[in-house]
């Protein structure tokens, strides 16, 4: 069996969620290329030691350069903050090796275009962490839609909302400055649902935005881990350089309509990922707290019997389900983590670009800037201008 050797770059949220990927590949996908969990590097050298050991890696280092200098290394995984992205894949591909990225895969579309360049210049692999496309729910409304069950498209409507920041007092992580997460509920959330709405509806032609700031100084921070921080309240404070939330509409290039929301300010809201997608024939809705169901409805059905139904994609019709438990039994978050990263090994597989790759990156990048140019001037902007 053919092995892929992985260099990680981060260990915390992201890379928690990967190591879990790469761990459980061989057991519940036998056939699949065995990833080898070579080395992960991160900064301290006392955090990444110990998650080293934690999640199961063989080595680590501190320094990501001597990481993607190793000759045992075919795969370099990163997921440290954005501002970092652009340097780790540059190298990567001039190094030979194949890269997968979590999102947004740049802090601008210039950098975004610089790193599919390069990637396509190195004749490497390139991958983007949309993990949500490999829920089976969504996988099964794609299928729909690809089999013209729900007619011709005419709305998506899209809203990523959360309320882990709602606290004045929360510390000012490193997701909420600009200069490191290139934007705040816009990249972080919004590019999730503009990534499902490119893969289930199609291009956006043109787009219009708003956004607000909330909250606009918070404290320093002690210390940060994925999305929790410690502070003191009555510590010295610095700006929030990004937006809390970002609302936009949009025009597909098939006609369809589409509304967008992405807020850390909906309390009450932990991770409501959710779309809903209604066409001639029919009508799709998802909402990823409820990850395991697809809510479908068909305008053919008798008018006796007309509604939505609740589809639960466990059962082996739907993609993946013959790999985890019987019907019924669900799966989780971490689940489209493993069904990304098996399509990037099948890609190494079978030599071709996975998807998402970065020219989808690219594509969601041109999306937010195009919102993010409308906001600005206060106008509709087409994505071909950027």
């Amino acid at each position: 069996m053919k092995r892929i050797r992985v260099g990680m770059v981060g260990y915390k949220f992201m890379g928690k969620a990967h190591s879990h990927a790469y761990r459980d590949i061989p057991m519940f996908f036998p056939n699949a290329i065995l990833p080898v969990m070579q080395t992960v590097c991160g900064r301290d050298v006392e955090g990444v030691a110990t998650a080293a050991k934690q999640f199961g890696w063989n080595g680590y280092v501190t320094d990501w350069k001597e990481l993607v200098r190793h000759n045992d290394i075919d795969l370099i995984d990163i997921n440290a903050p954005s501002d970092i992205h652009k340097d780790i894949a540059l190298a990567a591909a001039e190094a030979g090796k194949h890269i997968f990225c979590e999102k947004p895969l740049a802090l601008t579309l210039k950098d975004a275009r610089e790193m599919l360049a390069a990637a396509e210049t190195a004749g490497v692999k390139h991958m983007i962490g949309f993990n949500y496309r490999f829920a089976p729910a969504v996988q099964l409304a794609r299928k729909l839609i690809q089999e013209g069950r729900l007619g011709q498209i005419y709305h998506f409507r899209g809203w990523f909302l959360q309320d882990w920041i709602i606290d004045p007092a929360f510390p000012l992580v490193w997701r909420l400055q600009k200069k490191i997460a290139g934007s705040g509920s816009h990249g972080d959330l919004g590019a999730h649902i503009i990534d499902l709405a490119h893969f289930l509806v199609g291009d956006m032609r043109e787009v219009i935005g708003m956004s607000e700031t909330f909250i606009k100084e918070r404290p320093l921070p002690d210390s940060m881990s994925g999305l929790s921080a410690k502070g003191d309240e009555n510590a010295e404070k610095g700006p929030v350089t990004v937006d809390d939330a970002t609302l936009f509409l949009a025009r597909f290039e098939n006609g369809a309509l589409g509304s967008f929301e992405a807020t850390r300010f909906a309390a009450g809201h932990r991770c409501t990922n959710a779309f809903e997608i209604n066409g001639s024939k029919g009508s799709v809705k998802f909402d990823f707290e409820r990850m395991n169901e697809l809510q479908v409805y068909f305008t053919d059905d008798r008018e006796d019997v007309q509604g939505f139904r609740r589809v639960l994609a466990t059962d082996p019709a739907h993609a993946y389900a013959e790999a985890w438990w019987p019907p019924g039994h669900t799966i989780g978050f971490e689940h489209t983590f493993i069904h990304e990263t098996l399509e990037l090994l099948q890609a190494i597989a079978e030599d071709r670009q996975p998807e998402p790759n970065f020219r989808d990156g690219v594509k969601c990048q041109q999306a937010l800037e195009a919102v993010d140019l409308s906001i600005a001037e206060k106008r509709w902007v087409r994505l071909e201008e950027m």
